[in-house]
C-alpha cells in the first residue's frame, strides 16, 4: 500500500511517500480502506521527534480516517464490511489501509461524505474527553477556547455553542476571529492586540469563566486563573506556549480552582470506546441535523502530506487540513 513515512525527525520535507507492507488485523479491530485522513499537531509532533507513538503503533503519522470496512474482527459489534466508518488510530492514518479498534470505529454521520467524517474523530474525542467528561461543563456554563480557529477550536466552539453555552474564543487575526464569531462564539478575542482576560471579565460581570479549554499554557496560564470563576476548571490539551508555567496557588485555594489535562493517544481502546458511545448518543444527532459542520480549510492529495505539515505550522489556517487519499 501507498503510505507517507517520516524518514527522519525534521522539517516538512522528511515526509515522503513509500510503499509498505499492508497492516495484519488482530483481534478487535478492523481494516479500513482510507479515503480521507485528518492533519492534526500531534502529527506534526510526531514529525519533529516530540510525540512518539506508544508502543505497538504505526511509526506512520495519522490518527483519524474515515473509509470503508474491508476485514475485521466484526462479531460483536453492528458494522459490516462495506460499511462506511470513521475511527480514531493511535498511528497510520496517512495511508491506504489502517487498522482501528473496534471500540474507536463509528459510522459516517447521515448526509455527510467520506473528506467530511474524516474531520471528526482526534477533535471531537479530544474536546468532549476535555471540555465535557475532565472538565464537566455543566449547563449554564460559559466556555473560553483558545486558539478558536484550530482544528479543535472550531469543534469546541460549534459542539458547546450548539449545547446551549455562551463561548468566547481567541484567535490570532481579525479574520480569524471574525470565524470564532461565525461558528458559534458569542465573543472573539484577539490575543496580538487584546487582553483575553480583561476582555473576558469584562464580558461576566467580573464573574469569569466557568471552563478554559488550553492549548497554549506557559504564561497563559496565570492570566487564565485570573478569569475564571470561582469553582472554574481549565483544561489543558497542548503546551505551544511551554511546559513550565507560574500559578497563584493561594487563588487555587481559596477560589476551588481546577487546573487539569490529558492526552488522548496512550489511553486504551476501552477508554477511547466509552467516548465513542457517548458521541454517538448525543453528538451523532446534532451531525445528521447539520447543528455541526466540517470546516475543512484545505484538501491535499495524499502525496502532499509535507505542503500539509507546512501549513499547519503556518498557523493561517482556520479549521482542517485534510488528505484525500482515494
Amino acid at each position: 500500500m501507498r503510505a507517507i513515512e517520516i524518514t527522519q525527525p525534521g522539517p516538512a520535507d522528511v515526509l515522503k511517500l513509500c510503499e509498505r507492507p499492508m497492516p495484519v488485523v488482530k483481534s478487535g479491530e478492523v481494516l479500513i480502506k482510507v479515503h480521507a485522513a485528518g492533519v492534526n499537531r500531534p502529527d506534526v509532533f510526531q514529525r519533529t521527534g516530540n510525540y512518539a507513538p506508544p508502543p505497538g503503533a504505526s511509526d506512520i503519522p495519522g490518527l483519524e480516517v474515515a473509509g470503508e470496512i474491508v476485514d475485521g474482527d466484526l462479531d460483536y459489534t453492528t458494522l459490516d464490511i462495506g460499511d462506511h466508518v470513521c475511527a480514531l488510530v493511535q498511528g497510520g492514518g496517512y495511508a491506504e489501509y489502517v487498522v482501528a479498534p473496534i471500540q474507536q470505529v463509528l459510522p459516517v454521520p447521515k448526509g455527510w461524505s467520506m473528506l467530511e467524517a474524516a474531520t471528526i474523530p482526534e477533535n471531537y474525542f479530544t474536546v468532549w474527553s476535555n471540555v465535557f467528561d475532565r472538565a464537566n461543563l455543566s449547563a449554564g456554563e460559559t466556555l473560553l477556547v483558545q486558539g478558536g480557529s484550530s482544528g479543535i477550536g472550531v469543534t469546541a466552539i460549534q459542539l458547546a455553542s450548539a449545547m446551549g453555552h455562551r463561548v468566547f474564543a481567541t484567535a490570532g487575526s481579525d479574520d480569524k476571529v471574525a470565524a470564532c464569531v461565525q461558528l458559534g462564539a458569542e465573543r472573539g478575542i484577539n490575543y496580538k492586540t487584546e487582553d483575553f482576560a480583561a476582555v473576558v471579565k469584562s464580558l461576566t460581570n467580573d464573574r469569569g469563566v466557568d471552563v478554559i479549554l488550553d492549548m497554549v499554557a506557559g504564561d497563559y496560564l496565570p492570566r487564565e486563573v485570573s478569569c475564571l470563576a470561582d469553582d472554574g476548571r481549565i483544561a489543558i490539551i497542548a503546551t505551544l506556549g511551554g511546559g513550565k508555567s507560574t500559578l497563584d496557588m493561594g487563588q487555587v485555594l481559596r477560589r476551588r480552582l481546577t487546573v487539569t489535562g490529558s492526552t488522548l493517544r496512550p489511553r486504551s481502546a476501552e477508554f477511547k470506546g466509552a467516548i465513542a458511545k457517548k458521541l454517538k448518543e448525543k453528538v451523532w444527532p446534532m451531525m445528521a441535523e447539520r447543528k455541526l459542520k466540517p470546516v475543512i480549510h484545505t484538501v491535499f492529495p495524499l502525496e502532499q502530506a509535507a505542503a500539509a505539515h507546512a501549513l499547519m505550522e503556518s498557523s493561517s489556517h482556520v479549521g482542517k487540513i485534510m488528505l484525500q487519499v482515494i
